[in-house]
């Protein structure tokens, strides 16, 4: 976000969701405020650096100041501004700013978007997360539920749940392939190493 909030004191809020505290929410926007400064700032210093240098800054949730319901909006709620940026150096040296498929994704793309957006050379693993970023919808918990009742939700680029009985034959054939990677890696043989495809 770049919104310059100077002269915050003269904003008045008007409306805010049935239950929400405006000086909780005044308090956090003032918080972006100190945010998108130093945001800005980092930008100025990295883009002194004569090094490809590629940053992903991203929330993983909207603050809790809301009165909103998970059940309704969560799928709202959890939607958060991010972005890629690279240097100034990264891209007189081939980095490029990713301008498709970038509206709705997971926070597990961002690997495959950096490595795309820099042109990097990618191991076989993160060509699967590429395959994955572009190929199926992003994914994400559902938070309508509790924890011990939790599932996993698609949201396509419209910010649109889709149901895994949605997805194509191919999209169906390729979560299966990233849940047994994921198996893997984490509570599995770890043949993705052995194999070294991690490399």
């Amino acid at each position: 976000m770049t919104t310059d909030y100077k002269n915050y004191s003269k904003w008045l809020l008007t409306s805010v969701s049935e239950g929400t505290d405006k000086g909780t929410v005044a308090t956090y926007t003032t918080g972006l405020t100190y945010t998108d400064k130093a945001v800005k700032q980092f930008i100025k210093q990295i883009n002194k650096i004569q090094k490809p240098i590629t940053v992903v800054f991203y929330g993983d949730h909207l603050p809790g100041i809301y009165n909103n319901s998970m059940a309704k909006d969560g799928t709202k709620l959890h939607e958060t501004d991010y972005f890629i940026y690279s240097n100034t150096y990264a891209r007189e040296h081939g980095a490029r700013t990713l301008t498709s498929n970038t509206k709705v994704v997971s926070p597990n793309d961002f690997m495959a978007m950096v490595a795309e957006q820099t042109n990097s050379k990618v191991t076989p693993y993160l060509a699967l997360m590429t395959k994955v970023y572009e190929d199926l919808p992003a994914v994400s918990i559902n938070t309508g539920q509790n924890n011990s009742t939790a599932s996993l939700q698609f949201t396509n680029s419209k910010g649109q749940v889709v149901k895994y009985s949605q997805l194509t034959k191919k999209q169906k054939r390729l979560w299966q392939d990233y849940k047994l990677v994921q198996y893997d890696l984490t509570a599995g043989k770890q043949y993705l190493y052995q194999l070294h495809m991690m490399k």
